[in-house]
């Protein structure tokens, strides 16, 4: 197993990508700590499914935007499990965001895109860095996306976040390198998952600019991730994957 006797975070892991993450890396070993804001529902069902399987899970509940709810987090995985070696900072602000020209965007969703988006991941890495630091070792997987590289209409807090989180990537591997600390980006392009289907028909999703011919999917992210969370990407740090089908290259 890839991730045997790992300890994986991983934020936004109700449904969706977090948990097809969450489900993928406990299949290869690792004991999950799956996170959410809100829909406990859901999180209880990534566990659920997790232990199923046979794989080791617990769950909190936490405001990545706030700084003690992150500091929470990471002390209640010390606890569960004795120590941190992977996070995948993916929660953020995706489902239910109306496209709007940037002019006509409420400032208060601008806000609280951002501060998801960017500064949840931010301070979640900031809760673990002791930890990692200490034991002289760590994964972190950010989740960019295409459209930093594309554009797209009527998302620009969205976009704007999302290079954000590649700057901030690149800016933390070089602060975190010297402890042995490998930080880097996955960037999916539309992928068919509960969030992208409160936005659009996802069945209606132009596909002709894709050479792979389809609509991507959370699994195939998963293996993307898992590298970049395994040892094989241990002289790795700083760089952006495009998990897209080819649609923008880089």
């Amino acid at each position: 197993m890839r991730l045997e006797n790992k300890v994986a975070i991983i934020t936004g892991g109700a449904k969706g990508l977090g948990r097809a993450f969450a489900i993928k890396m406990a299949q290869e070993g690792a004991k999950i700590m799956v996170v959410t804001r809100r829909d406990l529902d859901n999180l209880n069902e990534t566990v659920t499914q997790i232990k199923d399987l046979g794989g080791e899970a617990a769950l909190f509940q936490a405001d990545v935007s706030r700084e003690d709810d992150t500091l929470s987090m990471a002390e209640a995985t010390i606890k569960a499990f004795g120590k941190i070696d992977i996070l995948v900072n993916n929660a953020a602000i995706y489902d239910g965001i109306k496209r709007k020209p940037f002019n006509e965007i409420d400032l208060n969703e601008w806000d609280l895109v951002m501060k998801v988006n960017v500064k949840g991941a931010f301070l979640a890495t900031r809760a673990v860095f002791p930890h990692m630091k200490h034991q002289g070792y760590g994964k972190i997987v950010n989740l960019a996306s295409e459209v930093f590289f594309t554009g797209s209409h009527g998302f620009a807090h969205y976009v704007a976040s999302k290079g954000g989180i590649i700057g901030l990537t690149r800016a933390l591997a070089v602060e975190l390198g010297p402890h042995n600390i490998c930080i880097n980006c996955v960037a999916p392009g539309f992928t068919d998952t509960e969030a992208s289907r409160s936005l659009t028909d996802v069945t209606k999703y132009d596909t002709s600019k894709t050479p792979l011919s389809r609509l991507e999917r959370p699994e195939d992210l998963t293996g993307a991730v898992l590298f970049l969370a395994s040892p094989e990407s241990d002289f790795i740090t700083g760089q952006t994957l495009l998990v897209n089908g080819g649609r923008a290259m880089h």
